[in-house]
């Protein structure tokens, strides 16, 4: 591989150029480089370590790309109607329509069986909620599937739904992956840890081996296949082979609660309904996959949303001294704050569920929304602040989730608790897996435009991407 001399560059923040030596995949001493080096001038351009989205459900983001968007409906009447009018334009055909993103939070009405079957009475419709709890679903859909019932199923009976419609999209699947890992790295993004629910081990390896090399993935995994990494001799952190070095054993990941949005984030204050959520796992349960995964050599995510979740979890990692995430810590009590440093633990976050939260958090959780989203709370008690999407819940694009960090608004309406806000250099840091631009550390890196130190905000969110290297190589070029 030859040497790479990338001159001209500048840091963000700063108003002197600096060159980036590129050697066998890594960053090397300028001052190295040789006659036969190829010099690439940056023209001023900024340089900063290549994107990490934290958290994605790759496949699916791919998949919904391609699927019915109902992200606009503000009722279910509307969003049955957008279904009606997707129908209408089509070919009667016996497949599933499937769509993605509807919020019902705010809806003054319900999501019912009646109103699909209105507009389609034989074709099935499946429906995934925007925070992909929960599942619509008409009639058709029910005896097709064999689903318990029609309506809205949640939870588990709602994953298991979409384990079985992961395949079925419009399109082959590795050409939707393979259109939306160019997007990926159009933004700038190097890296992802996927917590796809499908089985997706055995695909990574067959894309890398089949030369995708857009960015490096930690490939998580669930419960319900433990045993077979262990049968496969895999442990946490293991190079899987023929992957050119981008595919990596990542977390353990556990559902303990559910969502905002579907109204079963496990809480301690109650619900409207005097409910407080639902467990998908018992704590006990909790502490017992954490024994067995630490025991096991694999770190965790845990997944808990409402703050009797993250009580719950952080109790679990004190119990069992396991390594790990928790998963988006949405809801938080101002005393288990503090207890996310000294246990180790990153709390794994999602800006731009913010932005869609902000009105369902005061409706459903009155009284709280200050503890909503505590990104600096969590970074003043000490705690690491990784940031991702959550892709296809919100979009897979970094530049969004470090907007919304920075500025907790969407609207023109003013930030939402500001005191929670990151600042750039903060939310930057914590989207780039503590990765620097030192020498020795890989040559992932972004290229871009504008400096997200002091762009507006706009700019920031559409942060124009000039470039993105991943092992030293491109892999996106718009120079």
């Amino acid at each position: 591989m030859t040497d790479v001399l990338l001159t001209d560059a500048r840091l963000p923040g700063s108003p002197t150029t600096t060159r980036l030596l590129l050697r066998d995949g890594v960053l090397a001493d300028p001052a190295t480089a040789g006659e036969d080096t190829q010099r690439i001038s940056l023209e001023g351009r900024w340089v900063m370590p290549g994107l990490w989205d934290q958290h994605v459900h790759f496949t699916q983001w791919a998949i919904v790309r391609r699927r019915l968007d109902l992200s606009s409906a503000t009722s279910a009447a509307f969003a049955a109607q957008i279904v009606g009018a997707r129908l209408l334009a089509e070919l009667d055909v016996p497949e599933a329509l499937i769509g993605n993103g509807y919020r019902d939070a705010l809806w003054d009405d319900e999501p019912t069986a009646a109103l699909l079957d209105e507009v389609s009475p034989h074709r099935p419709v499946v429906l995934l909620s925007g925070d992909l709890h929960a599942c619509w679903v008409n009639t058709a859909a029910r005896f097709a599937y064999g689903l318990p019932h029609a309506g809205v199923l949640r939870e588990a009976d709602a994953f298991d739904l979409q384990k079985r419609l992961d395949h079925e999209a419009p399109g082959d699947e590795d050409v939707a992956i393979s259109e939306a890992a160019a997007e990926a790295a159009a933004l700038g993004i190097v890296g992802m840890v996927d917590l796809e629910m499908a089985r997706n081990l055995h695909g990574w390896t067959r894309r890398m081996a089949q030369g995708l090399r857009a960015f490096r993935v930690r490939s998580g995994f669930y419960p319900d296949e433990f045993d077979e990494r262990l049968d496969m001799g895999l442990r946490g952190g293991d190079v899987i082979p023929d992957t050119a070095g981008l595919l990596t054993v990542g977390p353990l990941k556990i559902i303990t609660d559910g969502s905002l949005n579907t109204r079963t984030a496990f809480c301690h204050d109650p619900y409207a309904n005097g409910e407080h959520g639902m467990l998908n796992y018992s704590p006990e349960q909790t502490a017992a996959l954490l024994r067995r995964a630490t025991d096991e050599g694999f770190t965790v995510a845990v997944h808990a949303i409402g703050d009797a979740a993250v009580t719950y979890a952080l109790d679990a990692f004190a119990a069992t001294g396991a390594r790990g995430t928790i998963e988006h810590a949405q809801l938080v009590r101002e005393d288990d704050l503090a207890r996310f440093a000294p246990l180790g633990i990153v709390a794994s976050m999602q800006p731009e569920h913010l932005w869609d939260d902000r009105d369902a958090s005061e409706k459903i959780w009155p009284g709280r929304s200050h503890r909503s989203f505590p990104f600096a709370g969590l970074r003043d008690a000490g705690a690491t602040v990784a940031l991702g999407s959550d892709a296809p819940v919100s979009p897979l694009n970094p530049w969004r989730a470090i907007a919304a960090a920075v500025h907790r608004s969407a609207d023109d309406r003013e930030p939402w608790h500001p005191a929670q806000a990151l600042t750039r250099a903060q939310a930057l840091a914590a989207s780039t897996d503590g990765r620097s631009l030192a020498v020795g550390d890989p040559a992932d890196i972004a290229i871009l435009d504008a400096d997200p130190l002091t762009c507006d905000i706009a700019e920031l969110m559409a942060m124009p991407v000039a470039a993105t290297l991943v092992g030293g190589q491109f892999t996106h070029w718009a120079i």
